[in-house]
C-alpha cells in the first residue's frame, strides 16, 4: 500500500476545499455541535489512491451514503471466484480505550454477483441461492482465516477490534493520542447524512487536567 505523503494530503484538502467553500462554513458549524462531518469524496479519495493495486486487493470500489450507513460496492476476488459485492455498514457500537478499539458493525442488503463464467464451488453456491446473505456474520465465522481484528462475527452483525492489528497496537503514536484524547472526548456516534459522514462526540470537561498531565508526559 502506498504511504500516504502529508504535503500530497494537505495539498489536495487545499484544493477541494477551494472548489467546495461551503465545505468550510459545515466544519465550523459541524465543530459547534461537537461533530466532525467528513465528506464522502474524502473516503473515496483515500480508496483511490491507497488500495493497494494487486490481484487481490478490491477493484472498482464504490462508497455512497446510505443514511445512517454506508453503502459500499467493489469487485473482489473470493476463493479464486471473482464477484461483485455489495452492501451497507451500519455502525452501531464504539468502544474506544488504551487497550481496545472495538466497533461494532451491522452488515445490511448483502449481494454478491458471480462475474463471467465461474465454475467453482463458491460461484455454485452463490447461483443456487443456498448461501444466506441475510447473515453475513454466521457465513464470516466459519472462513478458515479469520483477520486478527475479527473478535465476533453472529447473524448480521460483525465485531471487530483495531487494537488486534499490531501496527496499532504497536504503535506509540497511537497511545499517545488517545492517553490525551480520552480523557476529554469520545465519539458516540457515527453516521451518513447529506453524503457526509459525521462523527458526533462526547466531550468530558472534567478529565482536562488528565489530557494535559499525559501531553505534558508525552513532550
Amino acid at each position: 500500500m502506498p504511504k500516504p505523503d502529508p504535503r500530497v494530503l494537505a495539498r489536495t484538502a487545499g484544493n477541494y476545499l477551494k472548489e467546495h467553500p461551503e465545505e468550510i462554513v459545515r466544519a465550523l458549524r459541524s465543530a459547534l455541535g461537537l461533530r466532525a462531518s467528513i465528506p464522502m469524496d474524502a473516503l473515496r479519495y483515500l480508496a483511490r489512491e491507497f488500495v493497494p493495486d494487486n490481484k487481490k486487493a478490491p477493484k472498482d470500489i464504490v462508497i455512497e451514503a446510505a443514511p445512517p450507513g454506508i453503502r459500499v460496492a467493489a469487485t473482489v476476488d473470493a476463493m479464486g471466484t471473482p464477484l461483485r459485492a455489495s452492501l451497507i455498514v451500519h455502525i452501531e457500537e464504539i468502544d474506544i480505550s488504551l487497550t481496545e478499539m472495538r466497533i461494532g458493525v451491522r452488515i445490511e442488503g448483502l449481494t454478491l454477483t458471480v462475474l463471467g463464467d465461474s465454475s467453482s464451488p463458491l460461484a455454485g453456491l452463490l447461483k443456487s441461492g443456498a448461501l444466506d446473505l441475510s447473515k453475513p456474520g454466521n457465513l464470516v465465522a466459519f472462513m478458515p482465516k479469520r483477520p486478527p481484528m475479527l473478535v465476533e462475527a453472529k447473524d448480521d452483525r460483525l465485531t471487530l477490534d483495531l487494537m488486534k492489528v499490531p501496527k496499532i497496537a504497536e504503535n506509540p503514536k497511537v497511545r499517545r493520542y488517545l492517553s490525551i484524547a480520552l480523557p476529554v472526548a469520545s465519539v458516540r456516534a457515527i453516521r451518513t447524512k447529506d453524503d457526509h459522514l459525521d462523527v458526533h462526540l462526547k466531550a468530558n470537561i472534567g478529565g482536562l487536567p488528565q489530557a494535559i498531565a499525559a501531553a505534558r508526559q508525552t513532550v
